[in-house]
């Protein structure tokens, strides 16, 4: 007699995925005049998977055979992840409407890419990683073309699916590998067999999914697709882009990697290291020369992809408490930075250059003062919110012996400072020439001040999310 599993810890995931299809099915019979209302339902359902995801019951929670696990570690990435797509949907709207582009699809989808990186969080096995990174994947590779009628979006949505089928194929041939020569794809089974010495052929694999794992963070050398994405995708796809996917293959990747090949840490520790310092270059030094907002921060993306990569490469306890810290802290200085862009109008139209900044502190000074706080919080100087992300992640480093890494770290900063600093001067010194519009939009100016509240809040008082966040890595080491 077959035995029904307790669904009741994936409840969120299964309310997002009947919310989905049922606002698909409103939205066909309700046609043109849909938009609205499956926005709004969207973001309620959103807010109600945020309550069921942060009421669970504490503890580790298993289901569907051991493939979905629950505990605190997946509870606060979903909380972040959830927080990060309902910003950015919430951004969205004034963006459509302006631009005549409102498609009940668009929440749709965007409800359906937030369950597959719940899905990704969750995964306690290989294949459940890659139905719910397939599910992020498909969904987000139609939002990057969403604007058919934009030849750059158009280009973006081709690359971003031509180059990510590619990391999905090498994700998928990495599992294989594992599988063939573990002879399982379940992470528990994984972490118990592979204590007993590593296998060449399951270390090749690890290298493999590693790879299709750090494509979906942008980080170098799997980078190539982030720019171009970042500049010709829809600024509300982008801002999406930046921060919620992001986030779930980082927790992903923490998962996997501690979790059931945690014992071959000195084999795949050299491949982050490398990933890590040439993340953090590549981001220092390509963004100088960028003329373009939506560019410049596709490179600081890369950049600050590489700082938590460190909390990655030390692989401890304090590194997993590094990088959730620097994770939340980069969610809100992000999705602040990209509400700011969207207000970026002139006579109507959207403009996206550096230049375009300028005098915006006489202009508009309300939105001069956030971005200063977005900028001086994501070049980390003391004592933003920015800064403690940063000094979580180097202090781990250098608590167990990777000073190196930790140096470059701080150089590095230190260079891409130059970028977030000549933003400000552009605000408060340059002259403007012509003033952007004004009505921002309730959403946006809403969004806008929020995370700079929030980054401040950060700023006085980092003790709380230090805290949390060390009680969830604990969770991923047993504790």
């Amino acid at each position: 007699m077959a035995v029904i599993p307790n669904l009741m810890p994936a409840l969120p995931e299964m309310l997002l995925a009947v919310a989905a299809m049922v606002l698909l099915l409103a939205g066909v019979f309700r046609k043109e005049d849909a938009f609205h209302g499956i926005c709004n339902a969207a973001l309620a359902v959103m807010i109600v998977a945020f309550v069921l995801v942060i009421t669970q019951p504490a503890g580790r929670q298993e289901t569907f055979g051991g493939m979905f696990v629950v505990d605190a570690f997946g509870r606060f990435g979903k909380a972040l992840v959830l927080i990060g797509s309902g910003l950015t949907l919430v951004m969205s709207q004034t963006w459509l409407r302006r631009e005549g582009s409102q498609r009940f699809e668009y929440p749709v989808i965007v409800l359906f890419a937030t369950l597959g990186m719940m899905m990704m969080i969750s995964a306690n096995n290989l294949i459940s990683l890659y139905l719910g990174l397939e599910l992020q994947s498909l969904a987000l590779y139609v939002l990057a073309a969403y604007q058919r009628s934009n030849s750059r979006a158009t280009e973006a949505g081709l690359k971003y699916f031509v180059l990510g089928s590619l990391a999905s194929g090498m994700l998928l041939y990495g599992a294989s590998l594992v599988y063939g020569f573990a002879g399982t794809t379940a992470f528990d089974g994984l972490a118990l067999g592979l204590t007993q010495g590593p296998r060449i052929g399951v270390v090749i694999g690890v290298v493999f999914v590693l790879s299709g794992l750090a494509f979906k963070t942008s980080a170098v050398p799997f980078h190539m697709w982030t720019p171009d994405v970042y500049e010709g995708a829809p600024t509300p796809v982008t801002a999406l882009f930046s921060v919620a996917p992001k986030i779930a293959a980082f927790w992903l990747l923490l998962r996997v990697m501690v979790d059931p090949f945690g014992s071959l840490a000195h084999e795949w520790r050299q491949v982050v290291m490398f990933i890590s310092v040439a993340s953090m270059i590549l981001g220092a030094f390509a963004a100088i020369a960028q003329t373009n907002i939506k560019r410049l921060m596709a490179y600081s993306s890369i950049g600050h992809v590489g700082y938590a990569l460190i909390g990655l490469a030390v692989g401890d306890r304090d590194g997993v408490r590094g990088v959730i810290v620097y994770l939340a802290i980069y969610l809100f200085m992000n999705v602040g930075t990209f509400s700011v862009i969207l207000a970026m109008r002139r006579k109507g139209r959207a403009v996206e250059g550096i230049a375009d900044l300028a005098g915006l502190s006489k202009t508009h000074p309300g939105m001069a003062l956030a971005l200063a706080v977005f900028m001086f919080s994501m070049a980390g100087i003391p004592p933003t919110a920015g800064f403690w992300g940063k000094f979580a992640i180097f202090l781990a480093a250098i608590d167990q012996g990777y000073v190196a890494l930790a140096v470059i770290g701080v150089v590095t900063s230190v260079v891409g400072a130059y970028y977030y600093l000549r933003i400000i001067k552009v605000m408060y010194f340059d002259e403007p020439v012509d003033g952007l519009d004004r009505g921002i939009g309730t959403g946006v100016g809403v969004i806008m001040a929020l995370s700079a509240l929030a980054v401040v809040i950060f700023t006085v008082a980092p003790a709380s999310l230090m805290s949390s966040a060390g009680a969830a890595a604990a969770t991923l080491f047993g504790g």
